[in-house]
């Protein structure tokens, strides 16, 4: 666009000028109050404040399903979607609605990225490696169904699935179930003459599915089962497998060590060769980028690869937009252009942003439209703070929070920035683990780190908007349909891993707050993505007319 094209008209009744802080509370719903209620138990008496400017300057926005592109009210948010919403300012059709509308259309089957691997299907083996549930926030169960089905019909004669056992965005447990009915369909396929059985297996959190080069052995792992049919197990059938390893080794799904399928002979039934091509089948990038690398990489040191096949790999979207990785993918990218942080830096706004490592990329690369690197280098500072490697964040649930809030602090104070970003990963983080202790010590660190930016906020007469970008510590159990928790056999809780479908807050403030500012009563059903017009009112601005509506309003006292 030319630069004129990016300017914004003034806010007819907001000054431009104060600081503007961003903070994004990772992980932070809003459900009600009981033991599994991480948030409720935890001493957060920062956001607990906030929750007092209700309603004219607190209130809940949804975080999950259509509200940021994702297919049904049952798909629960994610870091990724909820990023792209908060920064783009509108919804846009996301990972698995994306799919779905390929499968759906058979659009998938005449693309580019079907196209390049389909060569390979008169000689070789079509392999299909990715996380086997429906729990819908990496993959989903019937995409793989209908993948499989169509990519006989379009030639596939000799097929090799390699799953990833999940247990963490479903019930622990419930693998074997879903690894019985990938059975089921492979017999079909095999009725009708196409070769196809389950190659390779192994826990989603131990084989394959590492992000942010936090551990290569997990993808090393996966790498000897599926590419060199070897492992530390080995079994005729995928079912006996899931079932043998969870009792004797007494682990959960998503640990299940890897393991081969393997014919009478003992001689795995699958392993990848020369000639073959290889689909990765999730959606969401984050856990697909290091195996990719793997697979698509000529030079790679990560690990001894022993064999680097001569393949034809493709990914069901691209996971890396910046890497072009993979640089084949059977599904097209949502186009996210005009992002507020793009519009704001061409208006002069210096933006800082910060996180650690695991978070990161959400306030820069999603934020941004799923783009890398900076707007204009002398307007913009990003910062990444390490997180500890090498453990469960349960077992350090304070994280890198008061390193981002000292930073975080340091910059509001030097007055560099308009616009200072962060992310605070705990909730999220350590929810995941399903330790309830320690995510509530991770949700009193999450408050501490928000006291400090607000305190620095409130010293420079700024403005802050505190949100955050999906469910997750506020509910650490699994519900039935009248809200009571489930019990397993034992009559102990099943502890939920997952992110919810619960709202999350939004709360304006700070001294720099123009008087008569307050949450608009017209909006009931906003989003993440209203947050980005609002941010734009804040720093004085109008947001273009095709974003979704500011959530604020400026009444004359």
């Amino acid at each position: 666009m030319e630069t004129s094209q990016w300017k914004l008209p003034d806010h007819p009744k907001l000054p431009k000028g104060k600081t503007v802080a961003v903070v994004v509370l990772d992980g932070w719903g809003e459900a009600n109050a009981d033991q599994y209620n991480c948030i409720a138990v935890a001493d957060t008496p920062t956001m607990d404040s906030l929750k007092q400017g209700a309603p004219d300057k607190w209130r809940l926005v949804k975080a999950h399903g259509t509200a940021v592109g994702l297919p049904t009210e049952d798909d629960m948010g994610n870091s990724e979607v909820g990023h792209n919403a908060l920064g783009a300012g509108r919804i846009y059709a996301q990972g698995a609605k994306l799919v779905d509308f390929a499968l759906a259309s058979g659009k998938i089957f005449q693309g580019e990225g079907f196209k390049y691997i389909e060569e390979c299907l008169e000689n070789g083996t079509l392999h299909l490696i990715g996380l086997l549930s429906d729990g819908g926030v990496h993959s989903r169960l019937d995409q793989l169904q209908l993948l499989l089905k169509g990519a006989a019909e379009h030639g596939a004669k000799r097929i090799r699935v390699h799953i990833l056992t999940d247990g963490r965005d479903v019930l622990d447990g419930s693998s074997v179930g879903f690894v019985e009915i990938l059975e089921k369909d492979l017999e079909e396929l095999r009725k009708k003459g196409v070769d196809a059985q389950i190659a390779s297996g192994g826990g989603r959190m131990y084989v394959t599915m590492d992000r942010y080069e936090n551990d290569w052995g997990v993808v090393k792992r996966g790498w000897d089962a599926q590419v060199l049919g070897e492992a530390p197990y080995k079994f005729r059938s995928a079912v006996e497998a899931v079932k043998k390893l969870r009792e004797d080794l007494k682990v959960s799904d998503q640990y299940i060590p890897p393991f081969v399928i393997v014919d009478e002979n003992g001689k795995p039934v699958g392993p990848i060769v020369d000639g073959d091509a290889v689909v990765t089948i999730n959606f969401r990038a984050d856990r697909m980028v290091m195996v990719a690398k793997a697979f698509e990489y000529e030079n790679f040191d990560k690990f001894d690869r022993v064999r680097f096949p001569k393949i034809r790999y493709a990914g069901m979207l691209q996971y890396d937009g910046e890497l072009k990785l993979p640089s084949h993918y059977l599904v097209e990218p949502p186009e996210i252009e005009r992002t507020s942080g793009e519009y704001l830096v061409h208006n002069g706004i210096r933006t800082f942003a910060c996180s650690e490592t695991v978070k990161f990329g959400h306030v820069t690369f999603f934020w941004n439209g799923n783009r890398s690197g900076y707007f204009n280098p002398e307007l913009e500072e990003y910062v990444e703070i390490p997180s500890d490697s090498g453990i469960t964040f349960n077992v350090q649930p304070k994280m890198k929070a008061l390193e981002i809030a000292e930073k975080t602090r340091e910059v509001i104070l030097s007055r560099r920035f308009d616009q200072v970003r962060v992310n605070l990963p705990n909730g999220d983080m350590v929810g995941h683990t399903g330790d309830i202790e320690a995510t509530v010590v991770a949700c009193k660190a999450a408050d501490d780190a928000v006291k400090m930016i607000l305190d620095a906020i409130e010293q420079v007469g700024g403005i802050y908007v505190v949100t955050a970008d999906h469910g997750n510590a506020e509910d650490m159990v699994k519900r039935n349909k009248s809200g009571q928790p489930l019990l397993d056999k034992n009559g102990n809780i099943q502890i939920l891993t997952s992110h919810t479908l619960q709202p999350v807050p939004v709360a304006i403030g700070g001294p720099g707050l123009a008087p008569g500012v307050r949450f608009r009563k017209d909006v009931s059903k906003a989003g993440l993505a209203n947050v980005a017009a609002t941010v734009m009112n804040l720093h004085g601005f109008e947001a273009p007319s095709d974003y979704e509506p500011t959530l604020i309003e400026v009444i004359d006292n």
